[in-house]
């Protein structure tokens, strides 16, 4: 049966025009329901609606408390010092002298790792940019941002349609929300973009990681919906094998799997990250790496899924 995240459900929009779309809350409940699902099905059918349609602000309001929980998860991984570690050696490797880096986040969700990164300074001198589908995300990321001084934007819309391409692509527990032939365009996406490189973290699919995500969102979140979600992220993480075969059908970027042991924690649900880059500057990044370099690989873990 397939795994399911609430979050998938409850917000449509228009593919051509990005408009938010009216989701039935009974279309969710059949879903979940579907997959077998029936504790995902109570929190679908315990949500505020208007004539058996969700109520769009309401939905808006709990997916902004929820992320917010989330950042406090990621806060402890430190997601974003991973993330940092391995996008300033990215850059170093792909930016010209004199040029300012466009960083990208897709998926940015309420922005908390463009804002750690503007809050750091650790980048030095880039421009921010977070973007997401959602805008009631968006705008809390807009508000925090503000709030905190930052030098950064969020924007609502197509992360690979704004006017200016992205030096490079990031995103943070973004890939499992994309199967099938999505996974492969999103790849095709960011060479088609002109970007220089990419740089994606999600959850490690390990035997243990649902497990760990279970223990983590039980301990640290309040929502029902994100307690459920995080445990279906990790149960719908993708192989190492499935994420490169997706990756190799946008040759123009070199895929890479990166696999520091000391951030390896299988319990902990761990993220690691699939960087892309042009083959060009593939040895400016091994130098950039330095001893760190010797974590880089092609080659993928046996594709049975550990579960």
């Amino acid at each position: 049966m397939p795994i399911v995240e609430i979050s998938d459900l409850i917000v449509r929009h228009d593919t051509a025009t990005g408009a938010r779309l009216p989701v039935r809350r009974d279309d969710v409940v059949s879903v979940l329901h579907a997959a077998g699902d029936w504790r995902g099905a109570r929190i679908a059918a315990s949500l505020p609606h208007h004539n058996g349609v969700l109520d769009e602000s309401a939905v808006g309001r709990l997916l902004v408390r929820t992320h917010t929980e989330l950042q406090r998860l990621n806060e402890e991984l430190r997601i974003a010092e991973q993330l940092a570690e391995v996008l300033g050696p990215l850059l170093a490797a792909v930016v010209r002298d004199g040029e300012r880096p466009r960083v990208v986040d897709v998926g940015c969700g309420i922005g908390y790792a463009i804002r750690w990164l503007a809050v750091t300074g650790i980048l030095g001198d880039v421009e921010l940019c977070g973007v997401d589908v959602n805008a009631a995300l968006v705008a809390e990321a807009n508000r925090l941002a503000v709030a905190e001084g930052l030098s950064c934007q969020f924007v609502h819309g197509d992360a690979f349609a704004l006017p200016s391409a992205a030096t490079v692509y990031i995103s943070t527990g973004l890939l499992h929300h994309l199967h099938d032939g999505d996974l492969g365009a999103f790849f095709r996406a960011q060479a088609d973009s002109g970007a220089q490189a990419y740089c994606h973290f999600d959850i490690a699919a390990t035997r243990l990681a649902p497990l760990g995500a279970w223990m983590f969102h039980r301990a640290r979140m309040r929502e029902p919906l994100g307690r459920h979600d995080g445990v279906a992220s990790a149960r719908r993480a993708h192989t190492d094998h499935e994420l490169l075969t997706a990756a190799r059908s946008a040759p123009d970027l070199m895929p890479l799997l990166y696999r520091p042991l000391r951030h390896s924690n299988p319990f902990c649900a761990s993220v690691r990250p699939i960087l892309g880059i042009r083959p060009q500057y593939l040895p400016a990044l091994r130098t950039a790496l330095g001893k760190s370099a010797r974590h880089l690989t092609t080659q993928s873990q046996p594709t049975r899924r550990p579960w």
